[in-house]
This record gives structure tokens, C-alpha cells and sequence, in this order.
């Protein structure tokens, strides 16, 4: 019998808490209908950019809209990762923004509360003359895609394998908004009090998931207390959307789990 989660944490804390759409080794919908009743959010993966218009068809996105209303419960679309807007290739740069603004039209009834975006490097982390060629195709590929009318508030770019300040001028000068990944802050050992600082006024998104040595998206039991107690202390002062950025269903259960052991506030507790 395929598990489901024990109880619901609807509207437990003061951020909206979520998971992704890929706990079950199943398509998107028996996922929402066995996720929706128990969380505040879905993080909707469409990290391929080839075929989402068959694994999304119209029938597929109007039946994810009637769940979320039905269920009460939002979406966040993970962009594709496939796709480079810094690409060395100008033909490639204009697929790219074509592509990405084809999905955001194309998922829009779901009314999501963020896109979040990989800015996936193409240039060694010790090459500083090639980072800034790449960061210059960067922004002119997100002008282009702005230009075409996607919202820049809507689009949050994601914390990866080299800090985010490298693009602060991108995130500013194009009031993007942000994606914290925190496991992706320790994997890699980042200065995590430095992007909190910086960039949590403008996040839309975290990420969080277990993180060892050699491996991230784990569970949440994973953690340091450290660690732990690092992630506590910022969800405690948020108030968007959090998701649990793991691909199981025994790993979901564990962080939840695990969540409850913290010293969050509760959604009532911050009405008070």
C-alpha cells in the first residue's frame, strides 16, 4: 500500500510549508492528490523543457487547478534546468528565453506563487574573465525574457554552486527576487549568515533539505544541530513559502518529523 502522511500541517506555521511534486515514483497528479491534503504548497517540478505540454497537457493543468482549490493548498514552479541563458551560443540564449517564457505562459492558470530559476554557471570558479562574460549574457537573455512581459517579482533565482553575490548586480538592477536554497548554502559551505542578510528581504522561496559531506537533498534529520538551529532561526522570521526539497516519501516523513522538534513559532503563536 503506498504510504500517505499521518496529519496535516495546513496553516501550522507562519511560512506557507510544501514539498515537492516528485515524493511518489508517479506522475504529477497522484502526487497533488496525495500531497495536497496535508501541506500549505506544492513545488511543481517541470525540470525538463522538451515535453512539458504532454506531461502538463491542458486536461493535466486544469485538473492541478480544481485540487488546489478543492484541497486549499498553492503551487511554486521549479523551472526547467535544461536550459541556459548564459550560453556561449546567442541561438541557444534565444531558445532559452522563448522556451521559459512558453512555460510560464503555459502554467499560469495554476497562479503559482513563484518561478523559481537556475542560473546554472558555465565558467570555472577560478576563471574570473570568463564569469563575466557569462554574467553579461545572463542579464541581457533576463532583459529579453522581462521584455517579453514576464513580472520580474515573480521569478526567484536559486541559490547554487557559487555565491549568489556574484550576481548581485543581475538580482538589483533587474528586481529579481530570490530563492535561498539553504541546503545547497551548507553543502557547500557558503557564508550562510552573509546571504541571509543580504538577500532574505527579497525571498520569495526557501529550500531546505538534509545535507551531508557528500550528498544534499536528504532528509532533514541529516543536519547538524548546528545546522538545524541556523535554519530555525531565519524560518522563524519568514513568512513565505518553504519547501522541503526532497524525492521521497521516507524522507519527507523523517523531515517533517523533524520539523517538529524545532523551536518554530507556530501560525497562531505569530497572530498573537
Amino acid at each position: 500500500m503506498t504510504p500517505v502522511l499521518k496529519k496535516s500541517y495546513k496553516k501550522q506555521y507562519p511560512f506557507r510549508l510544501g514539498t515537492t511534486s516528485f515524493i511518489y515514483a508517479d506522475h504529477y497528479l497522484p502526487n497533488i492528490k496525495k500531497l495536497g491534503p496535508f501541506l500549505d504548497e506544492i513545488e511543481l517540478l517541470v525540470f525538463e523543457s522538451r515535453d512539458y505540454k504532454k506531461t502538463l497537457t491542458r486536461s493535466i493543468i486544469a485538473e492541478l487547478v480544481e485540487l488546489s482549490a478543492t484541497l486549499d493548498f498553492s503551487y511554486n514552479i521549479h523551472l526547467p534546468i535544461n536550459l541556459f541563458l548564459g550560453d556561449h551560443d546567442p541561438s541557444k540564449r534565444r531558445m532559452a528565453v522563448a522556451t521559459f517564457k512558453n512555460i510560464i505562459d503555459w502554467v499560469a492558470p495554476l497562479n503559482p506563487t513563484t518561478y523559481t530559476l537556475h542560473l546554472e554557471r558555465q565558467f570555472d570558479l577560478d576563471q574570473p574573465a570568463e564569469f563575466e562574460i557569462w554574467k553579461q549574457r545572463t542579464f541581457d537573455s533576463l532583459r529579453r525574457l522581462l521584455d517579453l512581459g514576464v513580472d520580474s517579482q515573480s521569478l526567484s533565482v536559486e541559490t547554487l554552486d557559487y555565491p549568489i553575490t556574484w550576481i548581485d548586480k543581475i538580482i538589483r538592477e533587474l528586481d529579481l527576487r530570490v530563492c535561498i536554497d539553504m541546503g545547497h548554502l551548507f553543502f557547500h559551505g557558503f557564508d550562510f549568515k552573509q546571504v541571509i542578510d543580504l538577500y532574505l528581504p527579497l525571498t520569495t522561496i526557501i529550500h531546505l533539505h538534509g545535507v551531508t559531506k557528500t550528498h544534499d537533498h536528504l532528509a532533514l534529520d541529516k543536519l547538524s544541530p548546528k545546522k538545524a538551529a541556523l535554519a530555525a532561526a531565519v524560518l522563524n522570521n519568514f513568512h513565505e513559502t518553504l519547501s522541503l526539497e526532497i524525492f521521497n516519501y521516507e524522507n519527507l516523513d523523517k523531515s517533517l518529523a523533524t520539523l517538529e522538534t524545532w523551536p518554530l513559532k507556530f501560525r497562531n503563536e505569530f497572530a498573537l
